[in-house]
């Protein structure tokens, strides 16, 4: 595979690990964040560092971004120090931020009138799917930037797939949000239901989670939960705006989702509690607690 120059904007929980995949397979890694520490140990490893994401995009072929909230995503593309004013003609812009579909085919607008190809491209896996390269990544835009981009793709993730053009892959992947709703409460129902039985919860794991209720929630989140370990693979602040995203994109579709609209009852009164930066495991503290 050919080498290339890449912006990696966004060195959190998930993306310092992302960023360091694609540097570790040789590329050229020009890097920006709002915290500088959080690059830290990727400028160790060789990454350049620059002040602006612009700076950054202007010296890349492909400029990856993964930050926090739309309007985040909308500062980093659009801003006068953003990527959209400073990237280099021909570049390919993957923003993998799980973030509005219509804010997606903005940017691919954007990015056409200006020479370049975007790609929304958010993931999910959490930080181990980070870690461990395994991903799932979801990509809307153009066939061609997409094939362009395969490649790295397949650095970051095991199921990379293209479902359609500009905001197609918000859309999966707000899809995915609303079926991991759900799943949290199945979950944290199971367990709660397990212990006030007088069951030992790790043990209905050990049984349930090899059979029909498995899930990757119930196999690697639930046995964290149980352990006291809250610390976040995935923010309960993401997790509530990815689920407002979906709430809004689904009643422009003229349609109900009361399964997502209680978990998004229940994470609102996680955040409540003051929880909105511990992961989104905790929501069985709120179980246990309410118990």
């Amino acid at each position: 595979m050919s080498t290339h120059s890449i912006a990696f904007i966004g060195t959190g929980v998930m993306g310092r690990s992302m960023a360091g995949h694609l540097l570790h397979a040789g590329h050229t890694l020009q890097v920006f964040n709002r915290t500088k520490a959080r690059a830290q140990e990727l400028l160790d490893a060789g990454a350049r560092w620059h002040d602006t994401a612009g700076a950054a995009a202007a010296q890349a072929d492909f400029v990856f971004t993964i930050v926090g909230f739309p309007t985040d995503v909308e500062e980093t593309y659009f801003g006068p120090q953003g990527v959209l004013a400073h990237a280099r003609r021909g570049a390919v812009l993957v923003d993998m931020t799980t973030s509005s579909p219509l804010l997606a085919r903005r940017i691919a607008e954007a990015a056409a009138a200006k020479g370049l190809a975007a790609l929304d491209a958010p993931v999910s896996g959490g930080d181990v799917g980070a870690r461990e390269a395994r991903l799932v990544i979801m990509v809307g835009g153009d066939a061609g930037a997409f094939a362009r981009t395969k490649p790295l793709f397949d650095l970051l993730g095991k199921n990379v797939l293209l479902h359609g053009g500009p905001g197609a892959g918000q859309h999966c992947k707000l899809a995915n949000q609303i079926s991991i709703a759900s799943i949290m409460m199945s979950w944290c129902e199971a367990l709660s239901y397990a212990q006030r039985a007088g069951l030992d919860p790790a043990r209905v794991i050990e049984s349930i989670g090899g059979g029909a209720a498995a899930s990757w929630s119930l196999n690697n989140l639930a046995p964290r939960a149980l352990r006291g370990d809250f610390a976040p693979g995935f923010y309960v602040k993401h997790f509530l705006k990815d689920m407002r995203l979906a709430l809004e994109s689904a009643a422009a579709l003229k349609l109900e989702l009361p399964g997502l609209a209680q978990a998004k009852k229940l994470y609102d009164e996680v955040a409540y509690r003051g929880w909105e930066d511990r992961g989104t495991q905790v929501l069985l503290r709120l179980y246990q607690q309410n118990g």
